[in-house]
């Protein structure tokens, strides 16, 4: 199997969930193909957590869910040694870290010593208890959500834990025209994540995911589209609008980003389009503005529109 047909493949089945959020699904397969980690952010009932539910049951796999809160430990998290009477001895215990696909609910709800912990995790792909270092699954991908607008009873992300992910994705409100087709079918609340009901099925293997992920070194990058994207790397950190610039990983997770979009649209080399098309869900979660221009009511989105029209296009 391809990588642009296990993508195709995996894109109808989410969408069988999902409506009037292409390009966040079209994202959120980037960050699962590229072998990254995906943040998503929305308002609650914009289908962040039915999106991921749906692209398990696709790709198949292990899952597992957790949902953050102010009293979660991180040992809730990666696990611990249990005393095991009948065997006199501590038993490891796995957490939920151990999984193919994880998916943190609400992770701005834990506090910063459990969120370092599973940031960790995702930066290193293994963890350590007691002593002992344990390895993650190959196919081991996070998926975190974030509420935009509720602050209370949450912890900001530092922005060296948010380069941990490769993508944020932006969940809005779907189009008139998808509300409207999602009213017509009259799903009802309750049976919203009934996957089964919504026609979901497995369409992949685990393995078929990794042997895909491999395509990505085949496809071809010119150096006139490299030098586009460090272009645009590099008027992030000298725009006055930006006190901190993306950095060197940034670009190193853009290249690889861009080349999953590429893949998946059937394309063996990366163009400029590829690169433009995934700025954003790059770049927003790496920039630092300058007080001044949140203050004037800039954010990074804006930022980067503003750095992609003056960078030269190539041809």
């Amino acid at each position: 199997m391809s990588l642009r047909d296990l993508g195709e493949r995996l894109r109808r089945e989410v969408e069988k969930a999902i409506q009037g959020q292409d390009d966040a699904i079209e994202h959120l397969l980037v960050g699962l193909l590229a072998s990254g980690h995906v943040l998503l952010e929305g308002v609650p009932g914009t289908g962040k957590t039915l999106a991921t539910k749906a692209l398990v049951r696709a790709m198949g796999g292990e899952f597992r869910r957790v949902q953050f809160t102010p009293d979660l430990m991180p040992s809730d998290v990666l696990g611990t040694s249990v005393w095991n009477d009948e065997r006199r001895e501590f038993l490891l215990r796995k957490g939920p870290i151990f999984a193919d696909v994880v998916l943190g609910d609400e992770i701005n709800r834990a506090p910063p010593k459990t969120q370092a912990a599973f940031l960790e995790a995702m930066e290193e792909r293994q963890v350590t208890i007691d002593g002992q270092r344990l390895e993650l699954p190959r196919t081991f991908f996070v998926v975190a959500t974030r509420n935009p607008v509720e602050y209370e009873g949450t912890y900001p992300l530092p922005e060296a834990q948010l380069d941990r992910f490769l993508l944020l994705v932006k969940f809005g409100y779907p189009d008139a025209e998808s509300e409207r087709r999602l009213l017509e079918v009259g799903r009802r609340p309750d049976r919203g994540h009934d996957l089964d009901a919504l026609g979901v099925t497995r369409v992949s293997e685990p393995a078929e995911l990794l042997a895909a992920r491999a395509e990505l070194d085949s496809i071809v990058v010119a150096p006139e589209t490299v030098g586009y994207l460090l272009d645009v790397v590099h008027r992030t950190r000298s725009s006055p609008d930006v006190a901190l610039g993306a950095s060197p990983r940034a670009a190193l997770a853009w290249l690889a980003g861009a080349k999953a979009l590429a893949a998946m649209r059937g394309s063996p080399h990366v163009t400029p389009d590829d690169v433009k098309d995934i700025a954003h869900a790059i770049l927003r979660h790496r920039l630092l503005l300058q007080p001044e221009a949140e203050m004037a009511g800039a954010n990074p989105d804006d930022v980067i529109d503003e750095v992609l029209a003056g960078a030269k296009v190539p041809r």
